[in-house]
């Protein structure tokens, strides 16, 4: 069919005569309704985009001399980060003269290594750049080729009570004491009440 023919046949069903394949010859075309063609094709971009899980690559700093607190509130921070299938790069600042002593950077991030063993592998060896170490991790790949997911605070059961403890996946909250059980508190007022009517009665 002529150009000019498959136009009138577009226009005639209200409708639009859109090239679906210009490599083909004869080229093909095709009679649509193009700008329900086009939202229909930006949705299902938005639905590929939502539903891609996208990597991003973060960065910890170390200093040849971190004290052993900071040390553990950066290794919870790195599992943290693997955990959710980011990249971890780790970076020992070296200033002065501290960069004639390397192996003191590369003791740290060995021990980060075996910090985050269960975790990660390491996807780039500790270099040195300048004054600064760097090493690059990549979160192990779980059953199915995906990255562990992230943990989610424990739910109540339906019609049940909630539960005693704190469900959270913040490291500096973990050593929070449970909550108060609220059956417990029940029976306290019930043996008072018992002994108020006891002491009436008497």
């Amino acid at each position: 069919m002529s150009t000019q023919d498959a136009m009138e046949l577009a226009a005639t069903a209200g409708l639009q005569l859109v090239e679906v394949n210009p490599k083909a010859n004869p080229p093909v075309c095709k009679i649509m309704d193009y700008g329900k063609f086009k939202y229909e094709s930006a949705k299902r971009e938005r639905e590929a985009k939502k539903n891609q899980k996208t990597s991003e690559l973060k960065e910890v700093k170390f200093r040849p001399k971190t004290h052993e607190h900071d040390f553990d509130f950066k290794l919870r921070h790195i599992r943290r980060f693997l955990s959710e299938g980011d990249k971890v790069r780790l970076v020992v600042q070296f200033r002065g003269r501290e960069i004639t002593h390397p192996e003191t950077g590369r003791a740290i991030l060995d021990r980060v290594c075996k910090g985050v063993v269960d975790l990660a592998t390491v996807a780039q060896m500790a270099q040195l750049e300048g004054n600064r170490l760097n090493m690059v991790l990549a979160p192990k790949p779980q059953r199915g080729g995906a990255a562990a997911p992230r943990p989610r605070p424990a739910t109540p059961a339906a019609g049940g009570a909630a539960p005693a403890t704190v469900a959270t996946t913040d490291p500096d909250l973990e050593d929070l004491p449970p909550l108060p059980d609220e059956d417990d508190d029940d029976d306290e007022d019930e043996d008072d009440a018992e002994g108020g009517e006891a002491a009436a009665e008497g």
